[in-house]
């Protein structure tokens, strides 16, 4: 196996990622779409999830296909980006049609950066054009690190940020992931620059740094985010994508696999102040899975592409004035 031409959630053809930032908010908004509607599930793990639409992602839901996914900072404001999203997805009249109305259909999930030292005393709450900014900047092609919804994000001693990464798997089945890592704990081994996730690294894609030289005190593993900044400023929200036919109960599937990857980069991880969360989506585009081995596999794939796009998230990160946090890059 080997990552796809970009190493990107977009090398599973049709799916788009658009990004916006506002710079002063050290925030903002990431949103992933495609030409149709397409299938989506969704599996929460953390005990502080914010969503919108998550409901309506069950498989005995009437509505089987969304419009876009949204992934957002500004915790319960920044719900207010899905808006900005179905906004412009309506007037280019795309929806769920009801008669002579077409309804858009955007699950969103938020990340809470409201202390990373970004300027939050806004009149009118910003995350609903940041959300029609990201859909309208979408493309294969995206930035990674201090981007779109990672723009603010943080880790127990790190900057978060935007991460993605791919699997082409063989015959015409491709996996992807998309990350803002913001998590209570760790992506780094304590005490070190190696990543969590080192196993996993594929060349030097998030650096090279090597599995860690020595295990660490348990006691160590315990550190979190709230040694650095005040509690409750976390969660690891995520998308897997593949181009294999699934329903969505697949799609569930996947998306239960998929949290693996989180466990495998992030120490600790689905902790009671983090809302990790996972959407799954699947464009259809290639073959049905053969068999459940193959759908065992695309899940294994799925959350190992999410491990790798945590740690490429922070790799990723640059300083910006203001950061109460160093990059990975200076650390």
């Amino acid at each position: 196996m080997r990552p796809g031409p970009r190493n990107l959630i977009t090398d599973v053809e049709t799916f788009l990622v658009g990004n916006a930032v506002d710079t002063e908010l050290k925030s903002g908004v990431t949103v992933l779409t495609a030409e149709r509607p397409f299938v989506a599930a969704v599996q929460v793990m953390g005990g502080a999830p914010g969503t919108r639409e998550t409901d309506l992602l069950a498989p005995d839901r009437l509505v089987q296909r969304v419009d876009a996914l949204v992934l957002s900072g500004g915790s319960a404001f920044g719900l207010d980006a899905g808006s900005g999203v179905a906004d412009a997805l309506a007037a280019a009249g795309r929806g769920f049609e009801v008669g002579p109305v077409r309804v858009p259909i955007v699950p969103a999930a938020i990340l809470f950066d409201l202390l990373n030292g970004g300027d939050k005393d806004w009149e009118e709450n910003p995350y609903r054009d940041l959300g029609r900014r990201a859909l309208e900047s979408a493309g294969r092609e995206f930035a990674l690190g201090t981007a779109g919804a990672g723009a603010g994000a943080t880790t127990a001693n790190l900057k978060g940020g935007l991460g993605s990464a791919s699997l082409d798997l063989g015959g015409g089945v491709t996996v992807g992931a998309l990350v803002a890592a913001n998590p209570v704990g760790s992506v780094t081994v304590p005490g070190s620059r190696e990543f969590w996730a080192a196993t996993f690294e594929l060349g030097a894609e998030f650096g090279g740094a090597g599995l860690p030289e020595r295990v660490p005190a348990v006691e160590a593993t315990f550190r979190g985010k709230h040694d650095a900044l005040a509690p409750g400023a976390n969660t690891t929200i995520a998308i897997v994508a593949t181009n294999a036919r699934l329903a969505q109960a697949q799609a569930q599937r996947m998306a239960v696999a998929a949290h693996d990857g989180i466990a495998r980069a992030v120490v600790p991880s689905h902790t009671p102040f983090d809302g990790d969360l996972v959407f799954a989506v699947s464009s259809a585009a290639g073959p049905p899975p053969a068999g459940e081995a193959s759908l065992l596999a695309i899940g294994h794939a799925a959350s190992l592409c999410l491990a790798r796009a945590i740690a490429r998230g922070v790799f990723h990160a640059t300083p910006v004035p203001g950061d109460r946090l160093p990059c990975w890059s200076a650390h």
